[in-house]
């Protein structure tokens, strides 16, 4: 797994509640296992412990009432009584001890109640015992301590406390483990999503969600992505075959005005005529391109244009530009100043980056000013082919920047010059069309405009 793909499951939702419900499940784990303490350990100990402390007050009573011989033979008694095996030891106020079945004893009087070993040995093997003790204090100081066997609670402590560690140990693993299993397999169908909506945008509008057949949640979500993606490409083709439609019907009937107009203006002699047919052309004209130039743009947002992609040696295609263009530039005393690296090349439809490139240029040449400086320069950066046209012309206000690559917006400042506004939105696309980039920045005067392949 990739450290990208690893971070992104780190940051799923799927792990995040994933991660909850372990927290959950141990949580209640943890509280079924103390449930089950206090009822099978803490509660038998608890009753043990009222049990041992009422006998003491019995004892002690005897003692009262029929002196230490009465509480010896009392305590001999009760070692043959009981459900469980029972303990003492009488110790006489000078130390001496009277009576006690019991290994050791604090020195210390207990307070409360105390778990004590008390294992012995019977027929030659050791048995382990546990006493839960509890001490009197009786009348001449001497000290009773009595208790009762709890060996069987003890184990059944010793087996809660282990076994419920390693319970909890063990299940967060296997929760864990699990929740990451989960997380990594939606996230695997998420990707399937992602990649298939990403090649989507990129313009590809044939691509469908791969199915597993499972019938599972993804699969239906999948299917269903699917057909509204099939009804999107549905209305985008019907679209484009409208704009196709319409932009072919008129392009005719405006040729045919164009070339009316043109006779019109040929044929006749009076001069307020030739004025207004020569109006009337150029408006022809420059509907018939701003038509030309949407009907391209669209071709190339569509991917129409693919099928000419070819290794192009860009530096003589930069230099033919230059060329193309100085007559012009030269007309308005403007020069061009060009550092074009040798050898450059790049995999690219010909005629759609020069059509790209020269739109550059006659943009620099329009709104350079007279007497300005166009400067192309065009190099191999990182790995990347780099060519920047720039001017010395009054600039694009940075608010500006992104918005003239929109069809027909045009800076308020250039609006009284001739242009359709269409110029760099068809580079951008054909910038897009390419997967490169391109950045409208500030020549410090002028524009600088940057495509990078």
């Amino acid at each position: 797994m990739t450290p990208r793909r690893r971070g992104r499951v780190w940051r799923s939702l799927t792990l995040r509640l994933g991660l909850i419900y372990v927290a959950l499940f141990l949580t209640s784990t943890a509280l079924m296992f103390a449930a089950a303490y206090w009822i099978g350990v803490y509660q038998p100990l608890l009753q043990e412990t009222g049990s041992v402390r009422a006998e003491a007050g019995s004892l002690a009573a005897v003692d009262r009432a029929g002196g230490r011989d009465a509480l010896l033979r009392a305590l001999d008694a009760r070692r043959a009584s009981g459900p469980r095996r029972a303990f003492d030891a009488l110790i006489a106020p000078d130390g001496k001890i009277l009576m006690a079945n019991l290994p050791s004893w604090p020195d210390e009087p207990v307070e409360g109640w105390a778990l004590l070993e008390a294992d012995a040995y019977q027929g030659g093997q050791e048995r382990d015992y546990e006493a839960l003790v509890v001490e009197q204090r009786l009348d001449d100081g001497a000290r009773l301590i009595v208790g009762r066997d709890v060996e069987d609670i003890d184990d059944r402590d010793e087996l809660f406390t282990i076994g419920s560690a390693w319970l909890i140990v063990i299940a967060a693993f296997l929760a864990i483990a699990g929740s990451l299993a989960m997380s990594a397999a939606v996230g695997r169908r998420i990707d399937m999503v992602t990649r298939t909506a990403r090649r989507v945008m990129a313009g590809s509008l044939t691509e469908r969600i791969p199915l597993r057949g499972t019938g599972d949640d993804f699969d239906e979500l999948s299917e269903t992505l699917n057909l509204m993606l099939g009804r999107i490409e549905e209305s985008v083709e019907s679209v484009r075959r409208v704009s196709d439609n319409v932009a072919h019907e008129l392009r005719t009937p405006l040729a045919r005005l164009h070339a009316d107009l043109d006779e019109l203006r040929a044929a006749g002699s009076d001069e307020e005529r030739q004025r207004l047919a020569g109006q009337a052309l150029a408006e022809a004209g420059r509907l018939q391109a701003i038509f030309d130039a949407l009907l391209r743009i669209a071709r190339i947002e569509s991917g129409r244009h693919l099928a000419g992609v070819k290794p192009v040696d860009l530096t003589t295609l930069l230099t033919d530009a230059v060329e193309f263009h100085l007559p012009d530039a030269e007309e308005r005393g403007q020069r061009i100043e060009s550092n074009i690296a040798p050898g450059l090349a790049i995999a690219a439809d010909r005629n759609l980056l020069f059509q790209a490139v020269s739109n550059l240029l006659d943009n620099a040449s329009k709104y350079g000013g007279a007497g300005g400086t166009i400067r192309v320069r065009a190099e191999k950066r990182d790995g990347m082919v780099r060519i920047e046209i720039g001017d010395t012309g009054p600039g694009i206000a940075p608010e500006y920047r992104e918005r003239v690559k929109e069809r027909f917006f045009r800076v308020p400042d250039t609006a009284a010059q001739p242009g359709t506004g269409l110029g760099l939105a068809l580079v951008a696309a054909i910038v897009a069309l390419h997967k490169g980039t391109m950045e409208i920045g500030d020549a410090s005067p002028g524009t600088k405009v940057v495509l990078s392949f």
